[in-house]
């Protein structure tokens, strides 16, 4: 993407957010106590298409999968949200929005009255920062609204309040303890897109396929990312070269991005698939992934992989890739041998389980 067209989208997204970020505050209906059973249709809120952002929305989705147990819910998301959620049950409807609204405006038009289509008990915004998602949380037909605008209140209660995929629970947790149902403090779900038992199967035998050492197990390297995310060839060649010696004994696999490229010049076996899933279940099977921030990062952690995150450029503390023994670290503040004392500690953990 040009530099020019870098700064319109940014001036854009500052001029909605400026106008946007006044539009409504969380309905508590005066207070009124919630009957859980009588919650029966819930609107989730996340229009936006990269695959991380849609990953984030899954631990909310559970805690109300949960919360309400007679509850359908649907999703206002984007257009990868149908695989993400494939497995989870009580996914009713899922509104897609189109990638480019201006060159599929009927559509786009479409899908945002589709929202008024039917009347709902709860409509939650997962981002309170996201103009659009404010918007969309404004224009539903909902007894009660979650806009995600807690921050004041919630801030200084909950250390890990910025992370992406915890923000939405702790705002919904916050609204229902407004409405008489206690907080009860509960560790929130990781991120997960259910992977079931036959898909998992399936990715043992696409990993042994490309494996030799079949009774050891794999380290998974994914070494691609966007733009300043991104780590040099060098640095990664350099990496490759000291792991295989660290860790003779495993087997390494590299995880290709759809790009089809790799920093490592293809090195270690690879496995490219564009199925998201699939990718998933592959990686289901290893004992560690490692790579740097990215949507694929999300996609481990979902796929429960212990997950090591390398953060140079973006916020590890709304990104730290969350779910059971993973990590991020700091590439800037980080040495090689931290690197590798990291890889040991999870290894280490993971074998113990």
């Amino acid at each position: 993407m040009s530099t020019f067209k870098i700064w319109i989208n940014s001036l854009r997204k500052n001029i909605l957010l400026s106008i946007m970020k006044y539009i409504g505050a969380s309905n508590h209906q005066n207070g009124k106590p919630i009957d859980k059973v009588q919650i029966k249709r819930v609107l989730i809120i996340r229009p936006n298409h990269r695959l991380g952002n849609q990953l984030m929305m899954t631990p909310v989705v559970q805690e109300v999968l949960e919360t309400f147990s007679n509850c359908q819910i649907d999703l206002f998301a984007g257009k990868v949200s149908p695989i993400l959620f494939k497995n989870y049950e009580r996914i009713d409807r899922i509104i897609k929005l189109p990638r480019k609204p201006f060159k599929e405006l009927f559509k786009y038009l479409k899908t945002w009255l589709s929202i008024r289509s039917r009347r709902y008990d709860i409509a939650i915004n997962t981002t309170g920062g996201s103009s659009s998602g404010r918007l969309a949380t404004k224009f539903a037909r909902a007894t009660y609204k979650v806009y995600g605008n807690d921050e004041n209140t919630l801030l200084y209660k909950h250390a890990d309040y910025y992370h992406l995929a915890k923000t939405p629970v702790y705002n919904f947790r916050y609204f229902l303890s407004e409405l008489g149902i206690a907080d009860e403090n509960k560790k929130i779900p990781c991120l997960d897109i259910k992977l079931s038992a036959a898909e998992i199967a399936e990715g043992k035998q696409k990993l042994n396929s490309l494996i030799t050492k079949k009774d050891e197990r794999t380290l998974c390297l994914y070494t691609f990312a966007t733009g300043a995310k991104c780590y040099s060839e060098s640095w990664w060649i350099e990496f490759y070269e000291k792991l295989k010696t660290k860790y003779a004994d495993f087997n390494i696999i590299e995880i290709l991005p759809v790009e089809n490229v790799s920093m490592i010049k293809f090195k270690a076996p690879s496995f490219y698939s564009k199925d998201i899933r699939e990718m998933g279940a592959v990686m289901a099977n290893t004992a560690i992934w490692i790579g740097a921030d990215c949507g694929i990062m999300h996609l481990a952690s979902a796929s429960n992989v212990p997950t090591l995150g390398f953060f140079s450029v973006t916020n590890a503390n709304s990104y730290v890739p969350y779910n059971k023994n993973s990590k991020a670290l700091i590439t800037t503040e980080s040495t090689m041998d931290d690197i590798f004392s990291e890889i040991d500690k999870i290894l280490t953990i993971n074998s113990q389980q």
